[in-house]
C-alpha cells in the first residue's frame, strides 16, 4: 500500500487524472490525501468531485478556502466572481450529491505512519495550536458544516477578524478564526496574529511578519505538517513541513508526494498542467 498527498487541484480534473495514472494509483491498494481547494478557477470542478466520489475511501479530502466558497455560493451567501468556475457544479443535475459530499469533508486530517504523525491542512496551523488542538478546532467547524446551522455559519464566515487566536473566543468569531487559520493563513506575526494581505513567497515576508511555519515556538514542530494553498511558495520539503501547491491552475504542475518507510522518505511526483487562468 502506498500513501500519497496531493496539492491544490482547483478544478483541473484532466491533470488530476494524469497524475493518478503517473503515480500508478490503485484505489484497492493505495490512499491519496487531497489537501483542499479541489474546485474553482480550473475548468472541470464538477468532474474533480465526481472522481473523488468514485474513488471512495481511497481518496480522503479536506476543505480549502475555494471549497468553502463553493458552499457559500450554493447557499446564495456569495455571488460567484468573474474568475470563479463553479457553474458546472451549481447547475449540475447531481448538484445535491456533490454539495453533500463536500460538506462531509473535514478541515484537517491526521495519519500515523511508521510511528510518526502527519498532520494535513489546507493552508496553515496557528503557532499556538498543537496537533491535537488543530484537529479539535477543525472538528468544531466540521460539526457546523453538517448541521442545520450551516447557512447561518456561511453568512458569518467571511472577515479578517479576530486576527489572533484565544481559547476564550466564542461563537462566530471562534469559528471564523479557525477557518482563517486552516484555509487562508500564509504569514503571521511572531506572536501569531494572522495577516491576509500578503501572498508573496516565504522569502519575501513583509516587515514584521513570518511564514506561519517559522513562527517562534510553533507547537506543531513535533509533527510533519503537509499543506497546500501557497502557490508562490511552491514545492517545499523540510523535516517538519511539506508544501504541495505548485500552481497547477496557473500553468504550473500538480504535485504529489509518495511516502516511503518513514515520513522523511519522500518522492515528489508531478504532471505539467495547462494554464487555466493567469495569476493576479
Amino acid at each position: 500500500m502506498a500513501i500519497y498527498c496531493v496539492g491544490d487541484i482547483q478544478g483541473c480534473d484532466s491533470a488530476f487524472a494524469r497524475l493518478l495514472e503517473t503515480i500508478g494509483f490503485s484505489p484497492s491498494r493505495d490512499i491519496v490525501y487531497l489537501l483542499g481547494d479541489l474546485v474553482n478557477r480550473g475548468p472541470e470542478s464538477a468532474a474533480v468531485l465526481r472522481r473523488c466520489m468514485r474513488l471512495g475511501d481511497s481518496a480522503r479530502a479536506l476543505l480549502g478556502n475555494h471549497d468553502l466558497h463553493l458552499m457559500a455560493a450554493a447557499y446564495g451567501v456569495r455571488q460567484p466572481s468573474r474568475r470563479d468556475t463553479l457553474r458546472d457544479i451549481l447547475e449540475a443535475p447531481d448538484r445535491a450529491a456533490l454539495l453533500a459530499w463536500i460538506a462531509q469533508q473535514p478541515l484537517a486530517r491526521q495519519r500515523d505512519h511508521a510511528g510518526e504523525t502527519l498532520l494535513m491542512v489546507h493552508a496553515g496551523v496557528l503557532p499556538q495550536w498543537s496537533a491535537a488542538d488543530t484537529l479539535a478546532y477543525a472538528d468544531e467547524v466540521h460539526a457546523v458544516l453538517r448541521s442545520p446551522e450551516l447557512p447561518q455559519f456561511l453568512q458569518q464566515m467571511y472577515g479578517n477578524t479576530p486576527a489572533r487566536w484565544s481559547d476564550a473566543l466564542e461563537g462566530a468569531d471562534r469559528l471564523r478564526a479557525i477557518v482563517n487559520g486552516l484555509t487562508r493563513l500564509r504569514f503571521c506575526t511572531p506572536v501569531g496574529a494572522m495577516d491576509f494581505e500578503s501572498s508573496e513567497s516565504a522569502a519575501a515576508a513583509p516587515p514584521g511578519l513570518v511564514p506561519w511555519f517559522d513562527a517562534p515556538g510553533r507547537r506543531t514542530r513535533d509533527v510533519v505538517v503537509a499543506f497546500g494553498h501557497w502557490s508562490t511558495l511552491g514545492w517545499m520539503s523540510r523535516a517538519d513541513v511539506l508544501g504541495l501547491d505548485t500552481g497547477c491552475v496557473w500553468g504550473g504542475c500538480l504535485s504529489a508526494v509518495r511516502f516511503g518507510a518513514t515520513l522523511a522518505d519522500r518522492e515528489h511526483l508531478t504532471v505539467k498542467c495547462e494554464q487555466a487562468q493567469a495569476p493576479g
